[in-house]
């Protein structure tokens, strides 16, 4: 009895020992949000940050009522700007460790299949040729589209005697996305030179469309798709030990993988399209959390989802303000971050 206990004491200290690394990344996003939503040209105490956003989300007062510009600053615009930062880098984070488990390859990201070269096309078809067709909706809506276009061709490319081909994927994700990004250089060359700032802007990420009203559609998009993902980890376990492993585990390989590569798709679609292309997140999170919680998919799955939407949001706050009262495209800084990181990784033993 006493070794059973023993036993039992252990186990139970192991799994609290577990749940270390996520409830540390937890409060660390939870107090990210807060202090990021406070800093920018304007900048606001993290009490009073704190204050304002107690005040809308229980509905009462709390102590004295905040500043009117304060509370608009906090509320209207910084609060979801930071909310989609977290929810993208958490969407990409995910879909990066699907894509490395079901490709096999510690290289692959959620743009592999040409996605973010789809989404830039349509962003600049809809910028320079086709105004605003949709009202404010029509940027997202026709990069959206574009990413859709881009995943089915590749997808399509990629298919051999009905199976999806993971080598292939890869070759077709790379030729998708020259053929696109060729396109979009088309019209933009044939366009107004005056609107293609803010698409070059737009091509290198930003968190500038983030309102209230926009946050519902991605939202909807990485819960879904990462809870998917998220459901497919035994699955995603048994990929990364090889196909015929894999196959002799049960796991049907070929439709696991079509998943895979569908669901994390349509997630960076409906990402890219309201942020643009952002890079590296999906690379380096997933390789940054394995040296936190191991390669087990039921841990490394909400870790990356954690540490992605930490990366993004202080990414983002650095965006705005190393060149306040301008932004720089976000995707600059995660180039630059995601790039010493994987040094850093390459380098360490």
């Amino acid at each position: 009895m006493d070794a059973l206990r023993r036993n039992g004491t252990a186990a139970t200290r192991t799994r609290r020992g577990a749940l270390v690394p996520f409830a540390l990344l937890g409060l660390l996003l939870a107090a990210s949000i807060v202090v990021a939503t406070g800093l920018g040209p304007v900048p606001v105490a993290p009490a009073t940050t704190a204050r304002i956003l107690f005040h809308h989300l229980s509905g009462a007062a709390s102590g004295a009522a905040p500043a009117s510009a304060q509370d608009a600053i906090v509320w209207l615009i910084r609060l979801p700007r930071v909310l989609l930062g977290a929810l993208v880098g958490a969407a990409l984070a995910v879909v990066g460790v699907a894509l490395q488990a079901a490709t096999a390859n510690r290289l692959a990201d959620p743009h592999l299949l040409g996605v973010s070269s789809g989404a830039t096309l349509g962003a600049v078809a809809a910028t320079l040729w086709l105004g605003a067709l949709l009202g404010p909706l029509t940027l997202p809506a026709l990069a959206f589209a574009g990413a859709l276009a881009a995943m089915a061709l590749a997808l399509a490319l990629s298919a051999r005697a009905g199976r999806l081909d993971s080598q292939r994927l890869l070759l077709a994700g790379v030729s998708v996305s020259f053929v696109m990004m060729a396109l979009a250089n088309l019209l933009l060359y044939l366009g107004d030179q005056r609107a293609a700032s803010s698409v070059l802007f737009w091509m290198l990420g930003g968190l500038g469309l983030a309102r209230w009203g926009l946050l519902g559609a991605p939202a909807a998009f990485a819960a879904t798709g990462m809870l998917l993902l998220v459901a497919r980890r035994r699955e995603l376990d048994a990929l990364m030990s090889g196909d015929v492993a894999a196959a002799t585990l049960g796991v049907d390989v070929a439709r696991v993988r079509r998943e895979v590569f569908v669901v994390s798709s349509l997630v960076t679609a409906g990402m890219v399209a309201v942020s643009g292309a952002i890079g590296f997140v999906g690379l380096v999170a997933p390789h940054v959390c394995r040296r936190l919680v191991g390669a087990g998919h039921a841990r490394l799955l909400p870790a990356s989802a954690l540490f992605g939407a930490v990366l993004l949001v202080w990414s983002d706050v650095a965006a705005r303000m190393l060149a306040a009262p301008d932004d720089l495209p976000i995707g600059v800084v995660t180039s630059l971050f995601g790039g010493a990181c994987l040094v850093w990784l390459i380098r360490s033993p």
